[in-house]
């Protein structure tokens, strides 16, 4: 039969996941599933795992140049007109694929289709949702509201613009909506529960926070020609928390993530917004406020 939906999974040194990520995308009893799992030589015990599947999919582990190129490599393998990839730390929820596979062929104009998604713990437990939004353009600059695992794409999307950039080790699936989005690709969204993204030490977003802000101001910087504020407010709360500056010590705080906020306003922008300058002069006039209340209130 020939395939209908092509499943990548990039692997590397995951094996406390990767049998739940396995799993998840085996149960799916699609019809004309094609599944490869990328490996990137894994010193762990994901290699036994593989092995134990036998022959149920395709999956191949030797060394790579990172996260983006595993994608790459499953993506030239492939053979479906439809795409997704699943981290090897994330999963589906049942009937994710047949959901999608329903909508695309009732929807022939729509090249990208995502849902909605959760974040999950090592445990599997529930954290929260994912911030899923409808499509707008407008929007996606300012936030990244696609939850990548529970995101679809047509083959000839990537034909036609490209695979991912293995420049990036974080972002790579923000970069690739933008350079699609203002492409006219279209997109929907199907208000179903799809996927899962696990929150955990080693995930990019826990580990690397200041890494991947950093990321994506370079990508909106290249692809909108100016980081939106959202973004550099973005980031200068991320440095601040990472530096260990209290939340709870509002002043300092204030203080910290204004003087971030401009910094990274001069160093990606060349500029400092009216909005930035604003912002943070409403950030610093309300917590000197509260210092002089609480002063005389003493």
């Amino acid at each position: 039969m020939t395939p209908q939906i092509s499943i990548i999974t990039p692997s590397y040194n995951q094996g406390q996941f990767i049998d739940r990520t396995i799993k998840s995308v085996l149960a799916q009893n699609v019809l004309g599933m094609e599944y490869l799992v990328i490996d990137g030589d894994s010193t762990d015990d994901t290699m036994a795992i593989l092995k134990q599947y036998g022959n149920q999919f395709y999956w191949i582990s030797e060394k790579d140049r990172g996260h983006s190129h595993a994608i790459n490599k499953g993506i030239i393998l492939s053979t479906a007109p439809v795409i997704g990839w699943l981290n090897s730390d994330d999963i589906y929820y049942p009937g994710a694929l047949n959901s999608i596979l329903a909508y695309l062929d009732s929807h022939p104009d729509i090249d990208v289709v995502y849902g909605n998604a959760n974040h999950i713990d090592a445990d599997d437990n529930f954290i929260e949702k994912y911030p899923t939004e409808d499509w707008d353009w407008e929007r996606l600059k300012n936030t990244c509201y696609i939850s990548q695992p529970a995101t679809f794409i047509r083959r000839h999307v990537f034909d036609r613009f490209g695979l991912m950039d293995m420049q990036l080790k974080q972002s790579m699936d923000y970069e690739f909506w933008l350079r699609i989005g203002k492409s006219g690709v279209r997109f929907a969204h199907i208000p179903y529960l799809l996927a899962a993204t696990r929150l955990h030490s080693n995930a990019f977003t826990i580990s690397s926070r200041v890494a991947c802000h950093k990321a994506v101001n370079d990508i909106t910087r290249h692809h909108l020609g100016a980081t939106p504020d959202a973004w550099i407010f973005n980031y200068a709360h991320a440095v601040a928390d990472t530096r260990g500056v209290r939340r709870s010590d509002c002043m300092r705080y204030a203080v910290t993530v204004s003087v971030l906020s401009w910094y990274a306003a001069l160093r990606w922008n060349k500029k400092i917004s009216g909005n930035v300058l604003w912002t943070t002069a409403g950030w610093l006039a309300a917590n000197a406020r509260n210092v002089v209340r609480k002063k005389f209130s003493r």
